[in-house]
């Protein structure tokens, strides 16, 4: 998608965070961490990455303070993400910490699963409403192949933890082509099984070694014929909500749905509702964005809510039409996946 920038036209709709493409945003991912305890191919080197100073990465007061303001300016709806979430010490709390704040109506929380068993409990006390839980693979040792590490097994308790505590749970898995083809089938079946919706996402340019490549994205509609041979035929679930990422279908024989999140193939970008924070304090209107605000500068300098709620609403307004993927023009995010948030 091309920006056509002299088409934009500033909106203006009280408090509401619209941008210049009347698209209403009330949904914030906070990325709670860079760090994390597996090393997928696509996302991180194996070795030798370097992590922000602790000392830069927001405290929970200073995220609340944040989302405080986010909430009076519309934002309903948060993620947190990493990295690794769950690597962040005492998460529960900030979980807790959110769900008190007025006007914030749901958390999720997006994570690899490997500590997952022994969280699932305070995250579900705390007030964490539902669980993505990123699983590429249900072979183990394709699993070790993609994330360089032994942690399968605990993947696996992970998923039923989340379960006996009544989380509504997805399944996010990377499609890569040459792959992930042979896993695409069993993972459906696996979230017919246990009640999950599996959405598979197409491979983005958002690693930290430079190794996309558009031959390597395995695209929706591939995903949906084998889908359709190997396990049933699907339908679009007609009536979804537009703003969602994922284009969801259902199952024939009622059994199960699943989603996609096509990027690469299929942009959602003009109903994009969603703004992100770094782990280290920045604030970001699209994943693929070239650009930050950097608001840690304002929560640690003795800015007042007001400016802070100012630069916000700045930042939407300066939000492109879309990411420029499918073009020449297009320029990879200066960051990594991990480093932005999942």
């Amino acid at each position: 998608m091309t920006p056509h920038p002299g088409v934009a036209h500033p909106v203006t709709t009280g408090e509401a965070l619209v941008d210049t493409f009347h698209r209403v945003h009330d949904n914030l991912r906070i990325s709670v961490t860079d760090r994390c305890n597996i090393r997928c191919f696509y996302c991180m080197p194996e070795d030798g990455v370097q992590f922000q100073p602790r000392q830069e990465i927001l405290s929970f007061e200073e995220i609340t303070r944040f989302v405080r303001i986010a909430a009076d300016l519309g934002i309903t709806k948060l993620r947190l993400t990493g990295g690794e979430p769950l690597v962040r010490k005492d998460l529960p709390q900030l979980v807790e910490m959110l769900a008190r704040l007025p006007g914030i109506r749901d958390i999720a929380l997006t994570t690899n699963a490997v500590l997952l068993k022994e969280m699932a409990g305070p995250l579900r006390r705390a007030g964490l409403h539902r669980l993505n839980i990123h699983l590429d693979t249900l072979c183990p040792t394709k699993f070790q192949q993609i994330t360089r590490r032994d942690e399968f097994a605990r993947v696996m308790e992970g998923i039923d933890a989340a379960q006996t505590e009544g989380f509504p749970v997805k399944l996010n898995a990377v499609a890569v082509k040459g792959l992930v083809e042979d896993d695409i089938a069993p993972l459906a079946r696996f979230g017919r099984e246990r009640g999950i919706e599996v959405r598979y996402i197409e491979f983005m340019p958002l690693d930290a070694q430079g190794i996309w490549d558009r031959n390597g994205v395995l695209s929706a509609s591939a995903m949906l014929e084998i889908l359709s041979r190997e396990v049933g035929p699907l339908e679009e679930i007609p009536h979804r909500d537009l703003r969602a990422p994922a284009t969801e279908y259902r199952f024939l024989d009622g059994v199960g749905t699943v989603g996609f999140i096509a990027s690469v193939t299929r942009p959602f970008c003009l109903n994009c509702n969603r703004i992100r924070l770094t782990a280290d304090g920045h604030l970001r209107y699209c994943l693929f964005a070239i650009e930050e605000t950097d608001v840690k500068r304002l929560l640690r300098g003795g800015a007042c809510d007001a400016d802070i709620a100012d630069t916000v609403r700045d930042t939407v307004r300066r939000k492109w039409i879309g990411h420029e993927i499918n073009s020449a023009n297009f320029v990879p995010p200066p960051r990594p996946m991990y480093a932005i948030g999942g």
